[in-house]
């Protein structure tokens, strides 16, 4: 994408919409700056995953969204692991074993 940009009092540019949404950049996020000769070049800072508010709640965000299909995995894996420990807290499973009397 090639695109003019304008320079305002107080030194501050606009990045297009198509351009922060490819990036992925959303407010508060960080550009890294470099220059030479006649070039200006921005990159995203990546690899710090961190916790930002959204909607004043605090999420953690890693750049990249997670399906609904793996997080009701996951949240079926907690829910079942949960139950075995409160059915059975010894943590064996007694499926298949014989009731003493």
């Amino acid at each position: 994408m090639t695109t003019t940009l304008t320079v305002d009092k107080a030194g501050r540019v606009v990045l297009p919409k198509p351009v922060r949404d490819e990036l992925r950049l959303e407010a508060g996020d960080s550009l890294e700056l470099e220059t030479s000769e006649d070039q200006i070049v921005l990159r995203p800072v990546r690899g710090n995953a961190g916790m930002r508010k959204k909607q004043g709640i605090w999420v953690f965000r890693t750049g990249a969204p997670i399906s609904a299909a793996s997080v009701n995995k996951v949240m079926r894996q907690l829910r079942e692991e949960r139950e075995q420990r409160i059915i059975y807290p010894d943590g064996g499973n007694r499926a298949g074993r014989k009731r003493s009397r």
